[in-house]
């Protein structure tokens, strides 16, 4: 919805709505330097504002959605959480979470305005006043290559030079994301680069197709290269967890975060290489 048609269906003015985005208490995106409300998150939004003694009696759905992780993934299989996951990307956990479609969010989107990691994202998609963020690992991003790294390649342009068949993760992930903002500062755009068909929907696919040779290269997670080649480009890709307060001490999430603490965890992060876990568990948010 644009300016007007979001201030008609909340029944309010113009003026309100730009005093409410700039408060960022509304959800909103903008495209193309235009305002635009999401319809679902709107609703969802307006929902979440209803005043009901039952509402906090509702059961919250056992889901974890958004960005794909190793070792969240593998987390919550052993912690014994109870989460199903449902598979998807940074921008999607958020829409479901703001929707009420699930209890966990994980992501990793970086705000290059004010250089700061997935705050100012969720402060545009959770604007009531009941979620937090709390970190979950630094994790470093870089170019997953065939074994050896056969065509020497140590950046995005030495992809672009060579003509390497470079493989895409999926548009609303945080990955693809960074990916845009690293090649814009090394003077080069998507359209630079050798694309082969098809997209990679987690770091495991884009493992597979470098490993199945469909593509030379693609850029994702240290965790995830296996016994790829990976070129180190990025060491501080922050990826957080976003959940309301109240899910925050229900049993899953703090069985999740109880497990995260054990030397089992601990050491599945060294084995999978590329985590930094000095930081687990801090809010970094709190609405």
């Amino acid at each position: 919805m644009t300016t007007a048609e979001v201030a008609e269906f909340l029944r309010t003015k113009e003026r309100t709505i730009y005093d409410m985005v700039a408060k960022q208490a509304i959800p909103f995106t903008r495209a193309t330097g235009k305002l635009l409300f999401p319809r679902r998150l709107i609703e969802a939004w307006l929902e979440a504002q209803t005043e009901s003694p039952e509402a906090s009696a509702l059961p919250m759905p056992q889901i974890y959605s958004g960005s794909n992780d190793p070792l969240l993934d593998w987390a919550l299989r052993y912690s014994k959480a109870g989460l199903a996951v449902r598979a998807g990307d940074s921008s999607r956990g958020l829409d479901d979470l703001a929707a009420g479609e699930a209890m966990l969010a994980g992501l990793h989107l970086f705000d290059p305005v004010s250089d700061t990691w997935n705050v100012q994202a969720v402060r545009n998609v959770l604007s009531s006043q009941s979620f937090v963020l709390v970190h979950w690992a630094r994790r470093t991003q870089g170019l997953l290559v065939a074994p050896g790294n056969p065509h020497d390649a140590a950046s995005l342009r030495d992809c672009v030079e060579l003509g390497l068949r470079f493989a895409l993760r999926s548009e609303g992930s945080g990955t693809q994301r960074l990916l845009d903002i690293q090649l814009s500062r090394s003077g080069l755009s998507m359209a630079d680069l050798n694309i082969v068909p098809g997209t990679a929907h987690t770091h495991a696919d884009l493992a597979t197709m470098i490993e199945t040779d469909a593509a030379d290269c693609g850029f994702g997670i240290q965790a995830a290269s296996g016994a790829l080649g990976f070129v180190p480009l990025v060491q501080d890709d922050q990826f957080d967890l976003a959940m309301s307060r109240r899910a925050f001490f229900e049993q899953p999430i703090q069985r999740l975060f109880s497990f995260a603490r054990s030397p089992e965890f601990v050491a599945q992060a060294e084995r999978l290489g590329g985590y930094d876990l000095s930081d687990l568990g801090t809010v970094v948010w709190n609405g």
